[in-house]
């Protein structure tokens, strides 16, 4: 894929994540792609990444996620991202709290024929869990 390609492909993933739409998202990942998230860990296929998007838009119903400008090297993308929603539904055993959260982090992309072939996704897991109510956390000196 070309610079300009790869641009254009990220900019209609947006649009999936605005509309919230799993399986455009997972549309984007081959047939037999990987997603590494600490939110999910390990998920392996396209039907296992869109259910993976259908859980996370029902437990954070009103998820945001904005892209900054992308990092390209060939095949390789790095997109650093902030991400914010309301804890709604069951997350971790813990039902929804109502709670807002914010986080930032960046998604590690390899791509191949047009499709993304592996996703990791690297953010502060803490501070959500800080924020949504799993953890406690005190001030800093």
């Amino acid at each position: 894929m070309t610079r300009e390609s790869i641009v254009d492909f990220f900019a209609q993933r947006q649009q999936y994540w605005a509309a919230r739409d799993a399986d455009g998202l997972a549309s984007s990942n081959a047939i037999d792609g990987t997603v590494v998230s600490p939110m999910f860990k390990q998920v392996r296929g396209r039907e296992a990444i869109a259910t993976s998007y259908r859980r996370l838009f029902e437990t954070f119903p009103d998820w945001g996620f904005e892209s900054e400008a992308l990092i390209i090297d060939g095949d390789r993308v790095a997109q650093p991202f902030s991400a914010s929603a309301t804890h709604v539904g069951e997350f971790m055993g813990l039902p929804g709290t109502g709670r807002r959260f914010q986080v930032q982090g960046v998604r590690l992309f390899r791509l191949a024929d047009e499709l993304i072939q592996e996703e990791r996704r690297v953010y502060d897991f803490t501070a959500l869990l800080i924020q949504i109510g799993v953890l406690r956390s005190k001030p800093g000196y």
